[in-house]
């Protein structure tokens, strides 16, 4: 069973307006034998996400595996400008959408995750750590919110360790 969540719906687009939807998503994890449950939810929103991470206790009783995949900056990033002519107002909430959303959607699911031993967060980014640690990403704000999921993960791992739980990073690639 996988809740697919996120701010774009059939019914209603992100600001990023991406074509996918979550009932998308949820739709090709059905076709694929598993059960896709479609839940629209904004990671920046804290009580959307205690709404969401109370519904799967209350029908799955258990959360073994959380993907924070959670973005939509890339139309904020403005390629190659310093941090005095990047816009502030873009730049900060392109890591709200990169940091806070991990950040909240941790906040009230790692109870759930860690309930049972063997729970795994997943943090999602591009570029591993060594190539990030050796390259400048485009602009400060891009730059951020791309390291910080992989810095997120070493600390989830710290912290989901003595309840028998574990966090990695994964790039999938560009």
């Amino acid at each position: 069973t996988v809740y697919v969540t996120g701010r774009t719906t059939r019914d209603r687009r992100s600001e990023y307006g991406r074509p996918e939807t979550i009932e998308d998503t949820a739709d090709l994890v059905t076709a694929a034998g598993g059960t896709g449950i479609a839940v629209p939810t904004d990671h920046l929103v804290p009580e959307e996400v205690e709404r969401l991470v109370a519904r799967i206790d209350a029908e799955q009783g258990r959360l073994d595996v959380l993907v924070n995949d959670i973005w939509g900056g890339e139309y904020l990033a403005e390629w190659e400008k310093p941090v005095w002519e990047h816009s502030l107002t873009g730049g900060l909430r392109m890591l709200r959408l990169a940091i806070d959303t991990h950040l909240v959607t941790a906040r009230y699911a790692f109870p759930l995750l860690i309930r049972r031993p063997g729970g795994l967060a997943v943090e999602v980014t591009d570029g591993t750590a060594e190539y990030n640690a050796d390259h400048y990403r485009l602009n400060v704000y891009y730059d951020l919110a791309k390291i910080a999921p992989i810095r997120l993960a070493l600390s989830w791992a710290h912290e989901l360790g003595p309840h028998g739980a574990t966090a990695v990073a994964l790039t999938p690639g560009w």
